[in-house]
């Protein structure tokens, strides 16, 4: 930090397994990356290229390459998870995880509809090879689970193997754990935290409402996903309480 100021919250240090800010990459060209980790690369953990953009994104091996140079770590979206094993390519999903190099990998069913037996099952057999992100949630909005379904889901996919579970908003933050507003499901979240500790969960949350929200709740250590590059920082400062959002929360540690 470039001076001292009193009494704030303590942050877990890198690595961390809490407090963990996922960013997502929806296309960032290798000049962007490169300035993205000069400002921000001290406070992201990990990074997410967006969906399927790994298919299409120029200079994938160097961009990804930047990222790991820098120590943190790249996964690809879980709709590319879905749109190869939807079309019968698993085996060649994982030799394009070998080929990267890369040692997270997303297992989600937004897109599709598969058993969840038949999901804790690639996670369990892509957990032999890196470390797994699973997803529970719909990218639908019509689709809403009851929160003893959430608790049912992320229990199976933790102990099928998965690292952390993500709790789905997409990268709008106005479904799954939200309303179509971006208003959170209150209940929802409280139920699941009865159930799951809250250290296994990575809360999507693009929207600064949605980031306060948890922060308020949680902690300045709650780990949060789909934040978008331009807001690493902002968020750090709602994590530490120097910003009016969260400054009056944390004023009596």
């Amino acid at each position: 930090m470039n001076y001292t100021i009193n009494n704030l919250p303590e942050r877990i240090e890198k690595p961390r397994d809490s407090g963990i800010t996922m960013v997502m990459d929806k296309g960032l060209s290798l000049r962007q990356v490169e300035d993205f980790l000069e400002v921000a690369g001290t406070y992201t953990d990990i990074v997410k290229l967006g969906w399927a953009t790994s298919y299409v994104t120029p200079n994938l091996d160097k961009k990804i390459a930047l990222y790991q140079e820098a120590g943190i770590p790249v996964y690809f979206g879980g709709t590319l998870f879905e749109a190869m094993i939807v079309r019968g390519q698993f085996d060649e999903y994982c030799r394009i995880l070998d080929k990267y190099n890369l040692q997270h990998a997303e297992v989600s069913d937004g897109s599709i509809t598969i058993d969840h037996e038949e999901k804790c099952e690639y996670i369990r057999k892509l957990s032999k090879q890196v470390t797994v992100i699973s997803e529970v949630g719909s990218k639908d909005v019509q689709k809403i689970f009851a929160p003893y379904k959430w608790i049912q889901l992320m229990k199976a996919e933790l102990e099928a193997g998965s690292w952390k579970v993500i709790a789905e908003a997409r990268e709008s933050g106005n479904v799954g754990i939200y309303r179509d507003s971006g208003e959170v499901r209150q209940g929802l979240v409280d139920e699941i935290l009865t159930q799951i500790p809250e250290q296994n969960i990575i809360w999507e949350a693009p929207q600064k409402a949605q980031q306060v929200w948890f922060i308020k709740l949680v902690g300045a250590n709650v780990s949060l996903g789909n934040i978008a590059p331009a807001d690493t920082i902002p968020l750090e400062t709602l994590r530490l309480g120097i910003r009016s959002d969260t400054f009056d929360h944390f004023l009596g540690l």
